[in-house]
């Protein structure tokens, strides 16, 4: 049971992270003065994100 706990927290640790790079250089919304975020050109988590 204590490996599973251990690979449980390690995921939960990993997700806490985010993702490594930014996520305005692969968002459909990355041009011009589309995006009013305060967080652009490097946000790690935002709720407007969608993939090019």
């Amino acid at each position: 049971m204590a490996f599973f706990a251990a690979l449980r927290d390690f995921f939960r640790r990993l997700l806490a992270l985010g993702p490594a790079a930014p996520l305005c250089d692969s968002c459909k919304w990355d041009y011009g003065n589309v995006c009013k975020r305060p967080e652009r050109p490097n946000a790690r988590r935002c709720p407007d994100y969608t993939r090019r």
